[in-house]
This record gives C-alpha cells, structure tokens and sequence, in this order.
C-alpha cells in the first residue's frame, strides 16, 4: 500500500445461542454393532461436511468402550439405520449425536459389565475398561476376548441410542421460553490496513479467544474457528450478490463470486482456546459447538475496516460503510468522510 495508508482496529464479543429454535429438531437417534471380532460399527443421523463429526462422534464411542479409535467403523447417514434424522444444522452436529452415540454405547457395555460380573462371579463395579482390556476382579482379558465371550454367551451386542436436548421451549407467538440451552462466548480483535487513494484493504493481525467448553478435539475446533472466521471475514468484505436489470444472478460463479483465498488470511493469526471452559449444561464432556458461533468473530474485521475509514475524518463523523465492504464501498465511503469533513470545515471557517 501507498500514502494513503490508515489502519483500524477493533474488538468484538460473540455469545452465540445453540438448539435448534424449532424444537422437535432438537434430538437425534445413533446404532452400534459391536462383532464377534471386536469391531465396532457406528451409524447416527449426522452428516459428515469436513467439519470433524465423524471423528468426535467415534472418539466418543471409543471413550466409552475404552479401545482405540481405529476399531470404530463409520458409515454414512442413513434413513435406513437411524430414522427421522434431524438437519445437520445449528451447530448441534455433535451435541445432538454424540450423545445419542454415547447412550448406545453404554447400553452394550452395561450388559458386558453384567456378563462379565455373573460369569467370573465378582461385583459388577470390579469390571473395569481401560486400553483394550478389561480388568474383572483380579483377571484381565482383552476388549476382543471379552467380546467373544459375551457372543458365545447369546449376549446382545447392538443398540440403538437415542438423545432430545432437554430444558427447551420457545413461544413464537408471546417471544417467550428458552430457545437455547447454552451459548458459546468468544471475542476477536481484528487489524486491518486501507489504502484511502483505491480502496483496498489488508488484514494484518487477527486474535481470537474462544470458548469450545471441554474441547472432545482441540485440533479440529481450532480449523473450524480459523474456517469460520476466514468464512465470515469473506461474508462481510467480499461475498457481493449483483443481479442485472433483467433479474438474473450475474455473481453466480468462483469469477465473480469472491470468496477468501489463502492470500486473505491474515499475516498474523493468533487462536486460542478458553483453557477453563466448560458447559455448565450437560452436553457431551461439557463440550461447546464451535461450527457457527466463530464465523461472527468476523465482525471484528469489518468494525476494523470502518474504524480506519473514521480516521479519515479525525474520528469526528461515523462512516457510512455498507458490509460486504469491497474496495469500492471502502473508497467511496472514504470520499464521503473527506466530503463531509471538508464541508464542516469550510462551515467552521465561515463563522
């Protein structure tokens, strides 16, 4: 950038509420096969879209079951195994089938706990999961074994699970109830760059605390609020509709619709998560969705954009910027300061 160089900063919070706010959306179905090998087979009604589902879900059968990740196989969604699946929406993916997941889990293992107990004649609290084995009283047998067993023993090993988010009901008509049963927090402060003589703009530095309570997988959480923030800084800077005088979409491809691309990234970008978060509600591992609520951190960047074009005008007049804030609207905004500005001035001076 040029002499016209002026930066913005700005800080901007988010409290995001998560459910469904219609409510019978709000509950999810899963299905568990466990094989005579020890295989572990999982079924929900989630969608996998790149946002990590599969993987939390199954680290969640994992924990439960207490043997490793790469025992769980996953299949894709289906009306076939888990009926009546809601949309994977509202942030509530793993919310909603992870507890589902979990529920049918425990349901297998409390009967091999049972089993266990009767056929080596201990308590069932002396049955204990831990790394792939089983430890029952004095003796230890491996997760397979013990499986095997519970198979010759005309032991079920399927179930289904199934989970509805408690505490939630709204009134549309009267504005009324608890749409939401938590929120997830975070804050973004954002600096940016404009150049007043073309309008273009650079996002120089972008810190983020969020709040993802007990994270079930920190690495995936901190891609979706890297991914989300990147999504909404392009929703608010770029990401411009434009229909003809005829009607017709004429930003309808990646040539003329703008997304981010890894040059927009900021130079420094900071993430952190809320290390004392936890959800007070129960949700898995008092664990907190992070699909939506980092996409509003953006807000930041664009504030930012608007605080430098307030510097125009010494911080004496609010800019009149339009989101998504394109070179073009940045300029013109810009002009209209310095319009303004002038104008005031030469008003002073007169008197």
């Amino acid at each position: 950038m040029q002499s016209g160089d002026e930066k913005g900063i700005s800080l901007t919070p988010v409290k995001f509420g998560i459910s469904f706010s219609t409510k019978h959306l709000n509950q999810a179905g899963a299905l568990i096969h466990i094989y005579a090998d020890g295989s572990v087979h999982l079924n929900h009604g989630g969608t996998e879209m790149g946002q990590g589902l599969y993987i939390k879900v199954a680290q969640i059968v994992a924990e439960e079951l207490q043997v490793d990740l790469e025992r769980i196989k996953i299949s894709a969604a289906s009306t076939g195994k888990v009926p009546n699946t809601s949309a994977t929406a509202a942030s509530s993916g793993t919310d909603l089938n992870g507890k589902a997941a979990q529920a049918a889990a425990r349901t297998i293992r409390e009967r091999l706990v049972a089993f266990a107990a009767a056929r080596y004649d201990v308590k069932p609290s002396e049955v204990l999961f831990h790394a792939n084995k089983v430890r029952i009283g004095p003796q230890t047998v491996t997760f397979d074994e013990l499986i095997g067993q519970a198979y010759l023993a005309r032991v079920s090993l399927s179930s289904t699970g199934f989970y509805k988010t408690p505490k939630i009901f709204y009134d549309r008509e009267t504005a009324s109830g608890r749409p939401f049963y938590y929120f997830a927090y975070g804050a973004a402060v954002s600096e940016v760059m404009i150049d007043t003589l073309t309008g273009e703009h650079k996002l120089l530095r972008v810190d983020i605390l969020h709040d993802v309570g007990r994270s079930i997988n920190p690495a995936i959480d901190l891609g979706q609020i890297e991914g989300g923030f990147i999504q909404g800084y392009g929703w608010l800077t770029s990401e411009e509709l434009f229909w003809d005088e005829t009607g017709r979409l004429r930003t309808h491809a990646p040539s003329t619709y703008k997304i981010p691309a890894c040059s927009d990234r900021p130079e420094d970008f900071r993430m952190k998560l809320l290390e004392s978060g936890w959800n007070r509600e129960d949700v898995i591992h008092r664990s907190k969705a992070v699909g939506e609520p980092p996409l509003m951190l953006a807000i930041s960047a664009f504030l930012a954009l608007s605080d430098a074009v307030a510097s125009v005008a010494d911080y004496r007049i609010r800019p009149d910027l339009d989101a998504p804030a394109t070179p073009e609207r940045i300029l013109m905004a810009v002009e209209r300061l310095r319009r303004e500005a002038s104008g005031g001035a030469q008003t002073e001076a007169a008197q």
